[in-house]
């Protein structure tokens, strides 16, 4: 087709405007997000809401900019125009196809919710805070702060799971790891403490410590399990350091021992040397 057929269908007095909604759209987005995320910090239990209302009012702004574009500058009350937007759009679904099956995926993501902004999620390889959902990709960050960028259609096809679906608590498994010949419902007592009377658990849902035995290398240890809610996901990894900090701690004072593990490390004459492990490797 003559590029000079297509230029007949397009208002080209229109195009600056076009180009000025564009412009207006992107800092409404970035705006509207900006200020629902220092809402969301001030009001802490409303935060993952409006983190939820912060992507759904990017989809729709940036929806409502396509049908204002598509009506002031194309010449839509032509019927060859239709059949000429037919052949474009069949030309350019299948060069776009991936994009356009994420931006579907997309769409899909919101409706179904299957996670939302702000969750905490397993995804592959990846785990982390979900930052945005957008028309073609996820954003996660990492808790090593990285930003990971992933197509909305693999989590159609792939298996996803969310630590806290939309609450802003989250439950926490800290390991912690004894010798097995100690007394362990005195080591039991201790995480229990630990988990109560730690500043970010949320008290409010329970705290369980389970006890088993496993073996570890070699050698059974006994295992205690901690499970406990922190009343915000994002303190995650400093409510299992300060659980870790301090019942290595008190079972230190109490005298019991983690497990008695060792490993066989060369020395430089082509011997061996048997190093003990530290406690509580967990």
């Amino acid at each position: 087709m003559n590029p000079n057929d297509l230029v007949r269908f397009i208002h080209l007095d229109r195009l600056p405007y076009a180009l000025l909604m564009m412009v207006l759209a992107v800092v409404l987005v970035r705006f509207s997000t900006r200020f629902l995320d220092q809402i969301g910090e001030r009001f802490a239990e409303r935060r993952l809401l409006l983190k939820k209302a912060a992507a759904l009012s990017r989809f729709f702004i940036y929806l409502v900019l396509v049908v204002i574009i598509a009506t002031s500058v194309l010449a839509l009350e032509s019927e060859a125009l239709l059949a000429v937007a037919g052949s474009i759009g069949v030309a350019v679904g299948f060069a776009f196809k991936d994009l356009l099956a994420s931006v579907i995926a997309g769409v899909i993501l919101l409706m179904d919710q299957p996670f939302q902004v702000g969750d905490r999620v397993s995804f592959g390889s990846y785990y982390g805070e979900v930052k945005e959902i957008g028309l073609r990709s996820v954003r996660l960050v990492t808790l090593d702060d990285n930003l990971v960028t992933i197509p909305n259609a693999l989590f159609l096809s792939e298996a996803v799971a969310s630590a806290n679906a939309g609450e802003l608590d989250a439950m926490v498994v800290v390991p912690i790891y004894i010798a097995a010949a100690e007394d362990y419902e005195a080591a039991q007592e201790i995480v229990r403490e630990a988990a109560l009377t730690s500043a970010y658990v949320y008290i409010e849902k329970p705290v369980v410590t389970l006890v088993s035995d496993e073996f570890l290398g070699e050698r059974f240890v006994t295992v205690i399990r901690l499970k406990a809610y922190v009343f915000d996901a994002r303190y995650e990894k400093a409510f299992a350091s300060d659980i870790t900090r301090r019942v290595k701690a008190a079972l230190r004072e109490s005298k019991i021992r983690g497990p008695d593990l060792a490993y066989r490390d060369l020395d430089l004459n082509g011997g061996a040397e048997t190093i003990p492990m530290p406690a509580n490797p967990g």
